[in-house]
């Protein structure tokens, strides 16, 4: 008895140290939609060229991801851990020169790069998380833990909104009225006003790589089947009809929830929702994300109880209305119902991901790789609404983030269960 209260308490303290990660990561992201309306202003943007932030960032996750599985083949959780902290701090630090110049492709090198580190957290610490306890509470822990990423995507855009949008940006025509010279100075003295944030970002990215790298966390193996995988390969897992599904999951789902999270500050500022300045209209992304994480501590408790195929379904149905009923009404109510779907995306991501992964014993890590590479849902979704909101106007492209929805009920109920003729069993 003594020994298993031993192995609980190293594995709740393995948990603790796994959500700072989850919080930083969550921290960065979200720091993006701060930075969307900023360099939008800076280098005189539209809609469609801005989203190349989202592009860049969340691209990375697509071409890192394979690489990032191999990193964790082969170096273990906690050393792959370790190595996405350090290159995500050396991604901050490359903001300054970015800013410096200003040069917004130094900028999108910055993105990915910090991006990339970002990228190999995922694929280490959701399926570390997921195998710290019970089979049956994976995706109650994925969901606490991913409530303290919460935690960060909810205080970012509050903190930036008051350090990088608390200067007024000026428009386009009122900058064309400058001369050359004057407007070269007021681009540099907007686009230093990320410097400090991402420097101060780099030195606790630094220090919390040290301190991983020093904390004893307990080596966790992927739960293995009691015969090895006929295919041990991507192909070989991709074979299971519900992760193919939950990879689809995945990308529709970040999609929608990143675009959603880049066109708030833009929408809510519009005289016929919430007319109201830059600065203000972050606080509501705030919200937005607040949102997301008293739904995932809520999640953690209810899925000890409730079917999560049902439940994901049924908070994707939700979300899907809230977005049909922001696209057809203005003001407070579209501002509200909006921000109020930040509530419902709480549980998607950690239960797609734990349905996905479920029971595929010695692919597990392959198939996390799979998924995590489908968070480039964020890099392409928030593009198309860019295009569509340059056409269209930012209200009715929400249209893009419904059909995601849509799909996500369709995982939910359907798409996320196991064929079981074509499962490889998991022993124990």
């Amino acid at each position: 008895m003594s020994r298993m209260t031993s192995r609980e308490a190293t594995n709740r303290t393995a948990l603790a140290v796994a959500t700072v990660i989850f919080f930083m990561w969550g921290f960065l992201t979200s720091l993006n939609d701060v930075l969307v309306p900023h360099l939008k202003a800076v280098f005189s943007l539209n809609y469609a060229h801005v989203m190349l932030v989202q592009f860049t960032f969340f691209g990375a996750y697509f071409v890192m991801s394979l690489p990032s599985g191999k990193v964790v083949s082969r170096w273990g959780y906690k050393q792959s851990m370790v190595i996405g902290l350090v290159v995500a701090g050396a991604g901050a630090l490359l903001f300054y020169p970015a800013a410096a110049l200003p040069s917004f492709g130094l900028f999108l090198t910055a993105f990915f790069t910090l991006a990339t580190g970002i990228t190999l957290l995922q694929v280490a610490a959701n399926p570390y998380v997921a195998l710290l306890g019970p089979v049956r509470t994976a995706s109650s822990r994925l969901n606490l833990a991913q409530a303290l990423n919460s935690l960060g995507t909810t205080l970012a855009p509050k903190v930036g909104g008051m350090i990088i949008l608390s200067v007024a940006v000026l428009g386009a025509a009122a900058l064309a009225q400058l001369p050359p010279a004057a407007q070269a100075a007021y681009r540099a003295r907007q686009a230093a006003l990320v410097q400090g944030p991402y420097v101060g970002l780099a030195i606790v990215l630094f220090v919390l790589a040290a301190g991983v790298y020093l904390f004893h966390l307990p080596a966790l193996a992927e739960r293995t089947p009691d015969r090895a995988a006929d295919d041990p390969s991507f192909a070989g897992a991709l074979r299971h009809r519900h992760l193919r599904l939950g990879v689809v999951g995945i990308f529709v789902y970040v999609g929608a929830e990143v675009s959603i999270g880049s066109f708030l500050i833009s929408y809510i500022s519009l005289p016929g929702i919430g007319h109201m300045p830059e600065s203000r209209a972050a606080t509501f992304v705030s919200l937005y994300w607040g949102g997301a994480m008293l739904g995932r501590f809520v999640g953690a408790a209810a899925l000890q109880r409730f079917d999560p195929r049902r439940l994901l379904g049924g908070v994707a149905a939700v979300a899907a209305l809230l977005v049909l009923t922001t696209m057809t009404t203005a003001g407070f109510v579209a501002v509200w119902s909006i921000v109020a779907i930040g509530l419902f995306n709480s549980v998607m991501f950690p239960n797609i991901f734990t349905l996905g992964i479920e029971r595929m014993g010695a692919l597990t890590g392959k198939a996390s790789s799979l998924l995590i590479m489908a968070i480039v849902g964020g890099a392409v979704v928030p593009l198309l609404q860019g295009v569509l909101a340059d056409r269209i106007g930012v209200q009715h492209a929400f249209v893009l983030p419904l059909l995601c929805y849509l799909y996500i009920i369709y995982y939910g109920f359907r798409g996320s269960r196991i064929e079981e003729t074509a499962m490889v069993e998991v022993g124990g």
